[in-house]
C-alpha cells in the first residue's frame, strides 16, 4: 500500500456504523478522515470545497440515498459502498465503486476493499497505458479451425461431456475441451457457479441465492459452489 496519507470522509446515518469505520481506518493507517457525515446532502455540500479521495457510502438514508447520491455526482471520488443490503450489489458496481461491503463488515474483508481501492488508484497510469494495447483473448479450435476469442466479450460458457460452448453477443463457438481445463487458461473476472457453467462477472445482471442472470439467461448456482460464488459477487 501507498505510504502517502488519502483523505476520505464517511457517509453513514448509523453512529455505530460510523464508529466501526473510524476505528477500522485507525488501525490500518494512511488516512485522514476529513469528515463523517450523516446525510448525503451534507457529504454533498462538503465535496464541494475539498478533495476527497475515497468515500465510505451506506446506501439507505433519510432524504437522499447513497446511490442516488453518487448519480448526482459528475466528478465522483473513489466509493466503497457498505451497507446492510445485499440486493443493491449490481447497481452499485455500474456506478464503478471500488467495492460493496455487507454489515457487519469484518477488519479482514475491510482490509480487502482498502487494498482494491490502493491497487485501483495506484495503478491508473498502468490501467490508461493498457486501454492502447490489444484486449485479451484466447484461441481455440472449432470447426477445423483456430479461432481468436476476445475474452471481454464473452458472456459465459457451457459445458457438455467433453465439449464446451462459448457464448458471446455475436456468436456461439463449440470446441473439443472440459471446462475445468478452459477455465485455468481464464483471469479472475470468470466465475465457476456450476459443474457446467462459468460465468464473466462483467456481464451480470442480476443474481439470486439460486441463480444468476448474463445477458438474459439464468445461470444455476449449485449448492456446492453456493458459498463461494456468493462471496465473490461481494467482493467483484
Amino acid at each position: 500500500m501507498s505510504e502517502a496519507t488519502r483523505k476520505c470522509i464517511i457517509v453513514d446515518d448509523e453512529p455505530i456504523a460510523i464508529r466501526v469505520i473510524r476505528g477500522y481506518l485507525l488501525q490500518i493507517g494512511g488516512f485522514e478522515i476529513v469528515a463523517e457525515c450523516r446525510t448525503a446532502t451534507e457529504a454533498f455540500q462538503l465535496l464541494r470545497s475539498h478533495s476527497i479521495d475515497l468515500i465510505f457510502l451506506d446506501i439507505q438514508m433519510p432524504k437522499l440515498t447513497g446511490l442516488d447520491f453518487l448519480k448526482a455526482l459528475q466528478h465522483r471520488p473513489k466509493v466503497i459502498l457498505v451497507t446492510a443490503y445485499r440486493e443493491y450489489a449490481i447497481e452499485g458496481f455500474d456506478l464503478d465503486v471500488v467495492d460493496y461491503l455487507l454489515k457487519p463488515v469484518s477488519l479482514e474483508r475491510f482490509m480487502k476493499a482498502v487494498d482494491k481501492f490502493y491497487q485501483l488508484s495506484e495503478g491508473n497510469a498502468k490501467v490508461q497505458a493498457a486501454t492502447t494495447q490489444t484486449p485479451a483473448s484466447i484461441f481455440v479450435k472449432s470447426d477445423r479451425k483456430t479461432v481468436k476469442i476476445v475474452l471481454e466479450d464473452i458472456l459465459y460458457i457451457e459445458s457438455y461431456s467433453d465439449y464446451i460452448k462459448i457464448f458471446t453477443a455475436d456468436e456461439t463457438i463449440i470446441t473439443k475441451e472440459r471446462i475445468s481445463h478452459i477455465e485455468e487458461s481464464l483471469p479472475g473476472s470468470f466465475i465457476r457457479t456450476h459443474r457446467s457453467f462459468v460465468i464473466n462477472s462483467a456481464q451480470i445482471k442480476s443474481f439470486t441465492n439460486e441463480h444468476v442472470n448474463v445477458a438474459g439467461k439464468e445461470i444455476p448456482i449449485s449448492r456446492s459452489y453456493k458459498e463461494e460464488v456468493l462471496s465473490r459477487f461481494q467482493s467483484l
